[in-house]
């Protein structure tokens, strides 16, 4: 019984860290989009430097999977572009 009740919660913990990932990845792609567009308007240098490396980051963390850091990289960008302000 017990095996039982640990198997079914093991199955809805995994279930539910699927969907968090699902919406990590795409929110990691709507910030690589943002920072591409953010890129786009011609920042001041030292905004473009930040935007350049967070891209960068952004992009790498995309391809392991690590969609934590992504979002790390993208928070970053936008508090260069808020300062940029």
């Amino acid at each position: 019984m017990k095996t039982r009740a640990w198997v079914l919660a093991a199955a809805v913990l995994a279930a539910g860290a699927a969907g968090a990932r699902a919406d990590d990845a795409a929110e990691c792609d709507a910030g690589i989009a943002m920072i591409k567009a953010e890129q786009a308007k011609g920042p001041a240098q030292p905004v473009a430097d930040k935007l350049k490396t967070a891209l960068r980051v952004a992009e790498r963390e995309k391809g392991e999977k690590e969609y934590d850091e992504c979002l790390d990289a993208v928070a970053d960008a936008k508090k260069a572009v808020k300062a940029g302000k």
